[in-house]
């Protein structure tokens, strides 16, 4: 089940970096929705690599192949099969690192676990196992289109380089419109700049991921253990390079006392609304009707173009300098992969939600 998301909607993926191919199969998508090709395409488009000087130079079309599901352009209600095929792998990159564990990657606990890795590009562990979250996100956010549910994520912070105003301040219609994929930009040359020197420098650099989520109904999120920010949390803690999540006001909220924290109800002309969201539109693990909004850390690409010390598989101390082709920074493309998490989270959640009364 590890290789398997979702509870109603499920995804179930399959493939490694450097085999045939990357794909999955989405059981749950309810039937009769509009089956948008351009768009799905778009969003894997959105994720793929060497798409900009700041990325990783690997040139991959990944372009997208559906095996079942959907009939004359609308879903069926059956499993959706895909297969996204590897064209431009450059295996041989890699031999050096046939017995060697790379620092903080998953070479060393692979090997501890299964007694054997596949050394090329991570194998299952790389981040091009996320095109199949990215094909089952752009579904669910076809579905979710049709309740006027909308996702939004954007760079929010490349090393030092930060935003220093909430979402509500800027126009999200930028982020597709720079490399960085930031609604600021200023602040986006300035991190782009930055990501360019460390990749020069054969090194890499972490960031922080925000989104933003309108128009999500009241009522997603189950008590206790089903909770939907944990949900979107699990989400998020899955994506390849991420170490940190929070919701709302977060960390930040912790110097404020309740009678600042607390978002008073109100009658907006018969509706009840709040004056402010600091609980991030989740209350008592359920949404409440405002946005829901959180943000996602994600470390340093850990495979590096410059030498370190490390270890082989038989304990000698050695030295490792990786080749290929990787990225400096991931945030640009997990913009996307965030999104499609949240996406296929949130699906799940409005389906499990639609059983709960009558």
């Amino acid at each position: 089940m590890s290789n398997t998301f979702g509870k109603i909607f499920t995804l179930t993926s399959f493939g490694e970096s450097h085999g045939p191919g990357i794909g999955g199969v989405i059981d749950g998508f309810p039937a009769g929705i509009s089956i948008d090709l351009v768009f799905i395409q778009q969003e894997l488009n959105r994720r793929r690599p060497g798409q900009s000087k700041i990325t990783t130079d690997r040139k991959e079309a990944d372009q997208v192949e559906f095996l079942s599901g959907i009939f004359e352009g609308k879903s069926t209600g059956c499993p959706i099969a895909f297969l996204v095929r590897n064209t431009n792998q450059h295996s041989d990159d890699y031999e050096n690192l046939r017995g060697l564990f790379r620092p903080s990657h998953a070479d060393f606990t692979y090997t501890q676990k299964y007694g054997i890795r596949d050394h090329r590009g991570g194998g299952r562990s790389s981040a091009r196992e996320t095109i199949s979250r990215c094909v089952g996100g752009a579904l669910a956010k076809l579905a979710l289109k049709q309740l006027g549910i909308s996702i939004q994520a954007y760079t929010s912070q490349v090393g030092s380089i930060a935003l220093e105003n909430d979402y509500k301040r800027y126009d999200l219609n930028l982020i597709e419109t720079n490399a960085v994929r930031c609604p600021d930009l200023q602040k986006a040359r300035e991190m782009e700049e930055y990501i360019a020197s460390v990749k020069a420098e054969g090194d890499t650099i972490g960031g922080i991921i925000t989104c933003v989520v309108k128009g999500c109904p009241v009522g997603l999120g189950e008590p206790s253990f089903g909770k939907l920010h944990a949900a979107l949390g699990h989400a998020m803690l899955t994506i390849n390079a991420v170490k940190g999540f929070e919701y709302g006001e977060g960390f930040a909220g912790v110097t404020q006392r309740g009678s600042e924290q607390n978002d008073i109800f109100f009658n907006d002309e018969g509706r009840i609304n709040t004056r402010t969201n600091h609980s991030g539109g989740i209350q008592g693990g359920i949404s409440n009707g405002q946005d829901i909004y959180f943000r996602v850390a994600f470390k340093p690409v850990a495979t590096l173009l410059k030498e370190q010390s490390t270890v082989n598989e038989k304990g000698e101390d050695t030295q490792v300098k990786a080749r290929g082709r990787h990225d400096p920074c991931v945030l640009p493309r997990a913009v996307p992969i965030v999104e499609a998490m949240t996406a296929m989270t949130l699906l799940d959640y409005y389906l499990m939600n639609k059983c709960t009364r009558l």
